[in-house]
């Protein structure tokens, strides 16, 4: 199918509108309109919040009578199902919209090729694959939730120069600047979930929440297979207040998940002995509560862990301008780590100025 240049240059725009969504609509995509008309725009629109109106609603609600005899741009298959709001293919259809340009197919059941059915059997031309890659790249944690079972995983860590985590005594704070630190609440306030071992929770004593409060707020999560966390914890005593997943053991001591469960957390009792599959289990039950993005934030064993199962998708790493040395000083990956330097994880992204600090912010390459 051929596409004009200022086709792919709405289709930009489009995709630029659905970006600002993130952190706000999951688990639903993040998607964008545009409405054009005798060549000229007669409204855009996004998806601002989960559960409010759609791309094309608002598109829609903007064009009022203009949109009549329009041609849609739309960064997904339009929805043909009622969910929290009703089909936008009925919206389209009832208010004359005449073509539908669409990036590429919602693979959700409920729709999956069922809104461009819809669309054309009402006689509206429908087009799609117009910058589809773009369109799978800024939905890459929807379409990985709904395609594998399992969330988009983002690893962050704080280093220093000689790539330490804490110093061999196990000192970590702080490694990082307060503006690295803030960009890590930012971070935090529009992830699902914000995964710890029970080692990190025990030792840096982290309360995991953005602060301040971003567009979610996140299920925090500790992987603490012997049901051990301490109750004068930060995470235990804001249990009632903030939600809190405890993963632990099948060999854990019940009076110890009742310890924890009298005081608000909830407890997940995971069946594997393995380590890393204990570590799936969980990103498991995450996606199957609609977690779509799942920040972890070590430690080193759990990192690792992850690295190791090849399950992540992204990286949030920040290099501070110091040196601690140390033989014992623990670096940001532990596990059983990589073989050959040919089999190591490549990642395109960006290296930005944190403060004082770089970070790079990079996803994994296929």
């Amino acid at each position: 199918m051929s596409f004009t240049e200022d086709d792919s240059l709405l289709m930009s725009r489009a995709l630029e509108l659905a970006a600002r969504g993130l952190g706000c609509v999951e688990p639903n995509p993040m998607v964008g309109c545009v409405l054009i008309r005798h060549g000229m725009v007669v409204g855009e629109g996004y998806h601002k919040k989960f559960g409010g109106p759609h791309a094309e609603i608002e598109a829609l609600r903007v064009a009022g009578e203009r949109a009549r005899g329009s041609t849609a741009y739309v960064t997904l298959e339009p929805c043909c199902h009622h969910g929290k709001t009703g089909p936008c293919t009925q919206a389209l259809i009832e208010t004359g919209v005449v073509r539908v340009i669409a990036a590429m197919r919602d693979p959700f059941p409920r729709v999956a090729g069922g809104g461009f059915a819809e669309l054309s059997a009402a006689g509206i031309i429908v087009e799609e694959g117009l910058l589809t890659e773009q369109a799978a790249v800024l939905n890459a944690a929807y379409l990985k939730r709904l395609g594998t079972g399992l969330p988009w995983v983002i690893a962050k860590w704080a280093m220093t120069l000689d790539g330490k985590i804490a110093t061999h005594t196990g000192d970590s704070q702080w490694i990082s600047s307060e503006s690295s630190r803030a960009l890590v609440h930012e971070l935090r306030g529009r992830v699902d979930a914000i995964l710890v071992g029970g080692g990190t929770a025990r030792r840096d004593d982290p309360l995991l929440t953005a602060r301040p409060a971003g567009a979610r707020t996140a299920l925090r999560v500790v992987l603490d297979s012997k049901a051990h966390l301490s109750m004068d914890s930060q995470l235990m005593r804001t249990a009632r207040e903030v939600p809190l997943l405890v993963a632990v053991g099948s060999n854990s001591a019940a009076h110890e998940r009742e310890r924890l469960k009298s005081a608000g957390a909830e407890v997940l009792v995971l069946q594997s002995d393995d380590h890393e599959h204990r570590l799936r289990e969980v990103l498991t039950e995450l996606a199957r509560r609609e977690c779509t993005n799942v920040l972890v934030e070590g430690g080193s064993r759990i990192l690792g862990s992850l690295l190791d199962a090849n399950l992540i998708d992204e990286v949030y790493a920040f290099v501070a301008p110091k040196i601690i040395g140390g033989f014992l000083a623990p670096s940001p990956l532990a596990g059983n780590g990589l073989s050959h330097m040919n089999a190591a994880l490549a990642f395109d992204g960006e290296w930005r100025a944190s403060g004082v600090d770089m970070l790079f912010v990079g996803r994994r390459k296929e």
